[in-house]
């Protein structure tokens, strides 16, 4: 097998590279949800990590050039749902508007963040700390509740969706 290599530098002039750099790294897919002063709001992210058991606490990236930062970054409560492997819809949904809860059977949380049950595994936090980072920013989470079903993710790697293979 040859491999091809590219060596650069993460430059503005190589952002496009430095992504896909980026991307080779799969990533699980999650909507994140939160209840506004005007109702319920959702967004597709993949960055999306564990930080610490105990505490429980977890952590997500939204990108200050998206027009649902603000009541995110604000939030006092959300819920981090990680999708299935045929979630593939939802997860377009979400990235293209923050009202597509038509698309399942949402209820409110524990702290009143939208939850759905029908994803993988669903984290209700509340926020513990935001952090700057960049053109995005950090958001902890302390884990107060978890749901956990059974089945495989759904997969971001490569600017593609997929699944998870096991035994390979």
């Amino acid at each position: 097998m040859d491999i091809i290599s590219e060596v650069f530098e993460p430059t503005v002039d190589n952002q496009r590279p430095y992504r896909n750099a980026l991307g080779s790294f799969a990533t699980g897919v999650t909507v994140v949800t939160t209840l506004t002063d005007t109702g319920p709001i959702g967004m597709t992210a993949n960055s999306f990590s564990s930080v610490s058991l105990d505490p429980p606490m977890v952590l997500w990236c939204p990108a200050k050039s998206s027009d649902r930062f603000v009541p995110f970054t604000e939030a006092r409560h959300y819920a981090i749902h990680v999708l299935r492997h045929d979630q593939y819809d939802l997860a377009l949904a979400f990235a293209r508007r923050a009202d597509a809860f038509d698309m399942v059977d949402v209820m409110p949380g524990s702290d009143k963040a939208p939850v759905f049950d029908d994803c993988l595994a669903r984290f209700e936090c509340s926020t513990a700390a935001a952090h700057d980072a960049g053109d995005h920013v950090i958001m902890v989470g302390h884990v107060t509740r978890v749901l956990l079903n059974e089945g495989a993710p759904l997969i971001w790697s490569q600017r593609d969706y997929g699944t998870f293979a096991s035994g390979v």
